[in-house]
């Protein structure tokens, strides 16, 4: 349990007010005038990663008082709590070890006595194998034909961390195979994904850690009772056709699925930090067991810079400081990721619950209710496709939404000037939220004095430029990494357990209890609230005239 003050009673808090004070009135303008050499101070490089930070509404007087925030939360005791293995997540009291999931084989990271590493690396060598057997189509399905679809069946962590990487990496993948995944429980997303798929040639791989999810295991045996339908087989079939992401051994057998193919993973890793461990694996079947190990190598990397580099070169430490400085001075309530490369098309929606579902909460560890805001709204679009959607509310608009662009100095698919011409948008659109367009100089334009003022541009957006050679295995791990620790280190400042989410658990219980007042063919007496009630009713009879 944290010793320190509450966050808003800390010497260093309180100075940060002070500052605030002086400082939210001066402009972007302003402080590059004021420092001409300003768009290289405000630069660090780390592990592959540039980050351009001189665009942001801070001196290095908001700093200093940022890295004394830092310390006064005992964000270093914290961090090295973290990778000790120390029960961090309190409410479940569990150890918070995702950074195991990437540690090298001769690494040694103990739990209750028992070092975790080997663990980790012996269901490494099992997905590994069972990927080259199924890569090199050694693994024949029912029929004696080779698979070529892989469907994911999961939700949360175990399907959006899958759909990310597999989009991201796409480049590296096995273009012979084919990855589909499902997971919401409208039927739709199940008959759209397997429309056209041939059974004796398609491997569900079911994600999840009970074996019991609602959603997850409603989808798998949809898919189980497709696949033996379309086979014409018996339950024999199954073994054959699905594999199992779980640590349920009795429920998966019972399923069908053989546990010799079923990949365990443990309970001290959280569900949307699960996409390095074996939730990972239709991750390793597409772009193959050393492309995988080369992304958990740049997990590893970004590691080590969050645990060793001071505050003032840390690139987690730093955007996550930078961050609470706007949500909780500026009160900017969302941050908009644009990524300025296709592939990352995803990566917003994957940050979505990495960072809201970990910092979503409104009571500290201790219980009490935070009389400050805390997780901001993470979304976005890749470029430049958002620039000709939401953009105009970033630039024109009246709220202040910080943004981060990432972009890389190599396409994986060079063609013609596309690339200077991306790139091109990427340093223009941060340029442009810096410093706009002032009202004089629109006149100077020649604009009509009616028009000049929708012309006008006042900038003082505050944006981060993340900028990396090209993007590779390694480079998604580091950016997965850096976003998993801006998370942690803000949820420590907050004083938040960033690793339950109990949040998500009400509405689950109550659907529980709505699934047989719509199932039953008699109506059943309800007890809910007048509107859920009434609802209730109006499905029920709707679906009664078919």
């Amino acid at each position: 349990m944290k010793t320190t003050a509450p966050l808003t009673e800390r010497t260093s808090w309180k100075s940060l007010q002070v500052h605030f004070s002086k400082i939210q009135g001066v402009h972007l303008r302003d402080l590059f005038s004021k420092d001409p050499q300003r768009g290289r101070v405000f630069g660090i490089e780390a592990e592959g990663i540039y980050l351009d930070y001189s665009k942001n509404r801070i001196d290095h007087e908001t700093l200093k008082h940022l890295f004394a925030l830092a310390d006064e939360s005992e964000l270093r005791p914290a961090i090295e709590a973290m990778f000790r293995g120390d029960a961090i997540n309190i409410t479940e009291n569990r150890a918070v070890l995702h950074t195991a999931l990437r540690a090298p084989r001769d690494a040694r990271i103990e739990l209750g006595g028992r070092n975790v590493v080997p663990d980790v690396h012996e269901v490494l060598d099992q997905m590994s194998g069972f990927c080259d057997r199924l890569r090199s189509r050694q693994w024949k399905g029912h029929t004696g034909k080779s698979i070529v679809n892989i469907v994911n069946i999961g939700i949360g962590g175990s399907d959006l961390g899958p759909v990310m990487a597999y989009e991201a990496l796409r480049n590296y993948s096995d273009r012979s195979l084919n990855f589909l995944f499902i997971s919401n429980v409208d039927g739709t997303d199940f008959s759209e994904a397997v429309e056209g798929l041939d059974p004796a040639e398609t491997l569900f791989i079911v994600a999840s850690k009970t074996f019991t999810t609602q959603e997850t295991m409603t989808n798998a045996q949809t898919a189980k009772d497709w696949l033996l339908h379309g086979l014409g087989a018996g339950q024999e079939a199954v073994a054959k056709h699905f594999v199992a992401v779980s640590t349920n051994a009795t429920k998966v057998s019972e399923f069908g699925i053989d546990t010799a193919n079923m990949f365990g993973f443990w309970d001290w890793v959280g569900g949307r930090y699960s996409m390095d461990s074996a939730i990972g694996l239709s991750t390793m079947i597409a772009i193959g067991p050393e492309n995988f190990h080369a992304m958990l190598q740049g997990f590893r990397q970004m590691d080590e810079h969050f645990r060793t580099a001071p505050w003032q070169s840390n690139i987690p430490v730093l955007m996550a400081l930078l961050g609470i400085w706007y949500n909780n001075f500026f009160q900017a309530s969302s941050i908009a990721v644009l990524p300025y490369d296709q592939y990352l098309k995803r990566f917003p929606a994957y940050l979505q619950q990495l960072t809201m579902e970990s910092n979503g909460k409104r009571v500290t560890l201790a219980g009490n209710h935070v009389n400050y805001d805390t997780g901001a709204v993470y979304w976005g679009e890749p470029g430049t496709n958002g620039q000709h959607s939401f953009y105009q509310l970033i630039h024109q608009g009246t709220r202040l939404i910080p943004c981060d662009f990432i972009a890389f100095c190599h396409s994986l698919n060079p063609v013609g000037r596309h690339h200077d011409l991306l790139m091109a948008n990427v340093f223009a659109q941060a340029e442009a939220l810096a410093f706009g367009k002032t009202l004089d100089e629109v006149r100077k334009e020649g604009t009509p004095e009616w028009l000049a003022p929708h012309r006008e541009f006042d900038g003082n957006r505050p944006s981060n430029v993340l900028l990396l050679e090209r993007l590779t295995p390694g480079s998604l791990g580091k950016l997965v990494a850096l976003y998993e620790h801006i998370v942690f280190t803000q949820g420590v400042i907050w004083n938040l357990d960033s690793f339950d989410q109990w949040g998500v658990e009400l509405g689950k219980v109550l659907a529980q209890r709505i699934v047989p007042e719509l199932e039953s063919p008699e109506a059943l007496e309800l007890n809910h609230d007048s509107s859920t009630n009434a609802l209730i009713e109006r499905y029920r009879a709707t679906r009664k005239k078919g």
